[in-house]
């Protein structure tokens, strides 16, 4: 069934989007992330372009992050406090972002930007999780027990606080510049930024699996809601239809995600997740290099 996406100005097949949708959504509630580093770029590659992409995916994490932090609230696995210093940066963050998406939109070098961007991150964070997750899978299978680091140069920092539901009394700057950073990557790439957000969470600043997910998907909620409503003011690049459909596949997948996710152990979550930003990488990767964009479809009546 072909519906027609008017800010996206292309006929898209409506069960197409459904179904990527409720994919992205078991991927937010296995994993803690918005789902968006996956989702944009299949947006890319089923002809969306990349600025409707960004602007609209931002509003589709959205609901699948909210879906999947309803589950994790059941199971008391937010740490409130914590997301509220992560979105406190990532307010910040989203605003600066959305400032230079703007200012690269007006010189037209946006998309290039936007995917660019998408496999230097994807490559690089990928890579270090899947590394690390094959470490920790060894060590398990030897029997000895991963050992998390508990204090390095983190914890050396001012400002502390303390951190009940995660067990951590640690200074509140580590977890404000994830935050930000977090936030333009929102604004820019369209993305909940969980891909980065739960390493931060786990690797910097020590914090449990289990609280890690439930409340990386708490901060996304609030920082993707003010991203869009910034593009939709601002780029009025938000496609509503396109939005609706991937909400709606995204709000039933993320259901399922969690209860799959509860039953799998951290290492495997873990190593799951760096295999599939590792594939969306090189597919972005190898478009990029081996199809360049044609700069004349940009034209006025050009197809």
């Amino acid at each position: 069934m072909q519906i027609y996406l008017p800010i996206a100005e292309i006929s898209v097949n409506a069960f197409l989007l459904l179904g990527l949708g409720g994919i992205v959504g078991i991927l937010s509630g296995m994993f803690g992330v918005g789902g968006g580093f996956l989702m944009t770029p299949l947006l890319f590659f089923i002809g969306i372009p990349p600025a409707v992409a960004v602007a609209t995916e931002a509003n589709q994490i959205v609901a699948s992050s909210f879906s999947g932090v309803l589950a994790h609230f059941k199971r008391k696995t937010v740490d409130l406090r914590m997301g509220t210093v992560l979105l406190i940066g990532g307010l910040v963050g989203a605003a600066l972002g959305v400032v230079v998406f703007n200012y690269l939109k007006a010189q037209g070098q946006v998309d290039l930007l936007v995917k660019l961007c998408y496999v230097i991150f994807l490559g690089v964070i990928g890579g270090l999780m899947f590394i690390e997750s094959l470490n920790a899978i060894r060590k398990t299978s030897k029997g000895a027990t991963p050992k998390r680091k508990k204090h390095n140069w983190i914890h050396g920092l001012p400002f502390k606080m303390r951190f009940r539901v995660s067990g951590l009394y640690i200074s509140v700057i580590p977890p404000l510049i994830v935050g930000v950073l977090v936030g333009i990557l929102a604004a820019i790439m369209g993305v909940g930024g969980g891909y980065i957000m739960v390493p931060a969470m786990i690797y910097l600043l020590g914090m449990p699996t289990k609280v890690v997910v439930g409340t990386s998907l708490f901060q996304i909620i609030f920082v993707t809601a003010f991203t869009t409503m910034l593009h939709a003011t601002t780029n009025f690049t938000v496609d509503i239809v396109l939005a609706v459909l991937l909400l709606v596949g995204g709000v039933f997948g993320a259901q399922i995600g969690t209860r799959i996710g509860v039953k799998m152990k951290a290492e495997q979550l873990r190593i799951l997740l760096a295999i599939m930003v590792l594939a969306v990488c090189g597919k972005l990767a190898f478009d990029l290099l081996v199809m360049p964009f044609d700069v004349f479809s940009i034209a006025a009546g050009g197809h």
